[in-house]
Parts: structure tokens; C-alpha cells; sequence
């Protein structure tokens, strides 16, 4: 059976094309993003959106078993935010390829407000990306691939940027910071992959959030 495109089918809640950028308000979708491996695998089909994956690929390349990659593959599925991009016939068993729905993910804002009901499983999904970078992070570290000793005008990969600090700020000043830093990210957004061919896979993980006066660690919601 050749590759074929994928009808939509008879009640699919979730939209079936591919979009620029999804914005999450669905508490489905967020239970499904509140997962490091469902994020991992996004990642995965993100880096190959050209070559769709079938679940044993994707298992080979994550490092793990293929049967705990189906229950979460569906979950995705379900929630609309991977596709199946095609379909073949491998001895007698029908193999789906997958891609990603979206090239970004923005969570809505009005989860976040203090009378959401699906606020918690909001932060959750955010907990689960922070999860999976550091994951990320600790793999390439033992596998070689990260060099924070070198200077950015040295010979060979790019090193990294490593911040972590607190201050306080004008409000004003922060609702600038928050400008600059969207404004940053949507650029990089707008330019897309670089087919060059020095080209090297980056992860950004941005984080910045103002703490309400009178507020003590651990007593928010």
C-alpha cells in the first residue's frame, strides 16, 4: 500500500491540518503536553517535520521501548497535536507516519488567571517542558555534545549561555524585558530553520515571571 494522506475522520474534535501556531486553552490538550516523553516526541517530529516518523523511529532515536511510545503517541494524536502523515503496509500490519500540527505551541493567557479551572494543569504542562530540557540537557552533557568552556569566536560547535539570576524591577521595566524577549522570539520564529550547512540544532528555554508583593515561596496557587 503507498503513503497516503489521511482523511479526516467522522468525529475528530481536533483539527487534522497542519498550523503556525496553536494556541492551547483545551484542558485535554494540556494534560497531553504535561508530559516530558509526549514532549520529547514532539521534539523528535519537530527536527524532521521534512521525513515524517513512525513509532519504531521515533523509539530508536528517544531511546525508548516502542510499545510505551504507542500509548502516548495517541494521546498526541488525540489531542491534535501530531498528524498522521501517511500510512503503508509493513507484513500484514498497517504503519502510520506522524508530523507535527503546529510549528509552535502558546499557551492562553486566561489559564493562568486565579479563577482558571484548568490553571493547575496549565502549570503543568509548563513543569513538563522544564522536565524535558533538563533532561535534554543532561544527555547532551554526557554524550559530549555541549561545550560551555570555549569562547562564542572559537573554532568548532557553539558554545552555550548559561544565566540564572533574580533582581527586582520597575514594572515598567519589566513589561519592557517581556517586549524585548517576545520580540526576539518572534523573529527567530519568523525566520524559520536554516537550511545552511553549518547549521546546528539550538534549544532556547526562556523563563521570566514577577513575583506579587506580599507574596511568600509556596503559599500561591
Amino acid at each position: 500500500m503507498a503513503e497516503h494522506e489521511r482523511e479526516p475522520a467522522d468525529g475528530d474534535e481536533q483539527p487534522t491540518t497542519w498550523v503556525k501556531e496553536r494556541q492551547v486553552g483545551d484542558v485535554a490538550v494540556l494534560k497531553a503536553l504535561a508530559d516530558p516523553l509526549r514532549l520529547a516526541i514532539l521534539g523528535a517530529l519537530k527536527t524532521s517535520e521534512d521525513r515524517p516518523r513512525t513509532a519504531k523511529e521515533l523509539a530508536v532515536e528517544l531511546g525508548e521501548p516502542q510499545t510505551k511510545l504507542y500509548r502516548h503517541i495517541k494521546q498526541l494524536e488525540k489531542a491534535g497535536l501530531i498528524l498522521v502523515a501517511g500510512t503503508r503496509l509493513v507484513s500484514g500490519i498497517v504503519e502510520s507516519r506522524y508530523q507535527v500540527a503546529q510549528d509552535s505551541i502558546r499557551l492562553a493567557p486566561e489559564m493562568f488567571t486565579a479563577d482558571s479551572p484548568v490553571r493547575s494543569e496549565a502549570y503543568g504542562a509548563m513543569l513538563a517542558a522544564m522536565d524535558r530540557v533538563r533532561g535534554d540537557f543532561r544527555g547532551h552533557a554526557v554524550g559530549g555534545r555541549l561545550d560551555f568552556g570555549r569562547s562564542p569566536e572559537g573554532e568548532g560547535a557553539p558554545s552555550g549561555l548559561f544565566a540564572d539570576f533574580a533582581l527586582r524591577l520597575a514594572p515598567a521595566r519589566l513589561a519592557r524585558l517581556q517586549s524585548q524577549l517576545k520580540e526576539l522570539l518572534d523573529e527567530l520564529t519568523a525566520e524559520g530553520p536554516s537550511t545552511a550547512d553549518d547549521a546546528v540544532d539550538v534549544t532556547l528555554f526562556t523563563l521570566l515571571y514577577g513575583l506579587r508583593a506580599g507574596t511568600e515561596p509556596g503559599t500561591e496557587r
